[in-house]
């Protein structure tokens, strides 16, 4: 009698264990660190909160989402590296962020080439996405889930000079990003490119350290660019995209449900981007215009010209795929 006790106490005790083990284990979920220079009031910081809500209710406990804004947890550009290392498990990168090792990729970082936010999804939807897609997860290791309308780049100016032309920007102290590729397209506009990283960029206007900047309207809106600057020239000469990606190493881990549960949550999150951010721009010019800043339209045309012969004549066009221009161009 007391060797059977004692059996089934062990026995207890066992199961009792295992069970423990068990829920332990099913309550360690994966942790998702988000890293983004986005600042809270933007639509690219706004849709994170939607992955992490939507994926939650896909994979209820499956996921940690951390969301990390401001570039306090990597450098705006670092991102990638971080992810290949094993450091980062999520970011939004950009086409030339991937430029910087995938040559191909900067065909997505020239002027004047997609032509909207619907021909923007459309592409990237078609056998041009997904070639392209594949291309960055054989080649850097990291799954993109979703493309994002990031909004269509103007020129946010310092003074008074009117711009009609590229040759209206010689001389003018523009920043970019810190990445030959967006240099190039600084220099293509016309003006005299300088990498800095986002967050210096209210103080160097401010002080005059820089003329310009550019980016899409509600960026200048969320980052107040609007409150140093003087003028917004709509030269509409980049519909800009973010790709929301996971690392490899981590998207390698997910078993099937995982997998759709993520690239559901991040669909979501970009349709309510993209659709904030559409809504936003059309109301924006009008509002910086009654703030008191110069608001107007250049020869788009000239700058188009301008842009696209700079590309085709230079080496970055060397490394488009063969036939991707007209690809791009027939998707309609």
């Amino acid at each position: 009698m007391a060797f059977s006790l004692s059996r089934r106490l062990v026995l207890g005790l066992a199961l009792s264990g295992a069970l423990a083990a068990g829920q332990a284990f099913a309550a360690d979920p994966i942790k998702l660190r988000i890293s983004t220079p986005a600042v809270d009031s933007d639509w690219h910081a706004k849709m994170l909160p939607v992955f992490k809500e939507e994926l939650e209710k896909r994979a209820p406990g499956q996921f940690d989402v951390e969301i990390h804004l401001n570039a306090t947890l990597f450098k705006q550009g670092a991102e990638p590296a971080a992810m290949q290392r094993g450091n980062l498990e999520m970011a939004m990168i950009s086409a030339f962020d991937i430029a910087k090792q995938i040559p191909e990729w900067s065909i997505f970082t020239a002027g004047y080439l997609i032509r909207d936010p619907e021909h923007q999804q459309k592409v990237f939807a078609s056998d041009i996405g997904q070639e392209m897609y594949k291309l960055v997860e054989d080649k850097m290791g990291i799954k993109i889930l979703a493309v994002g309308y990031l909004g269509t780049r103007q020129l946010n100016l310092r003074g008074d000079r009117e711009v009609k032309t590229p040759a209206d920007l010689a001389g003018v102290k523009l920043r970019m990003p810190s990445s030959d590729t967006w240099l190039f397209l600084g220099k293509a506009l016309g003006a005299n490119p300088l990498p800095l990283a986002f967050g210096e960029i209210y103080t160097a206007l401010q002080t005059g350290a820089i003329d310009g900047q550019d980016n899409p309207l509600p960026t200048v809106r969320a980052a107040k660019f609007y409150e140093v600057t003087n003028q917004i020239v709509l030269t509409d000469h980049l519909v800009d995209a973010i790709f929301l990606s996971l690392a490899g190493s981590t998207w390698n881990k997910l078993d099937d449900k995982q997998k759709q549960a993520v690239l559901e949550a991040a669909q979501a999150a970009v349709a309510f981007n993209n659709e904030g951010r559409i809504n936003e721009e059309r109301q924006l010019a009008a509002d910086f215009a009654q703030m008191g800043l110069k608001v107007y339209r250049p020869d788009v045309e000239a700058f188009r010209a301008h842009v696209q012969k700079a590309y085709l004549e230079s080496d970055l066009s060397k490394t488009w795929p063969k036939g991707m221009v007209e690809r791009i161009n027939a998707v309609k």
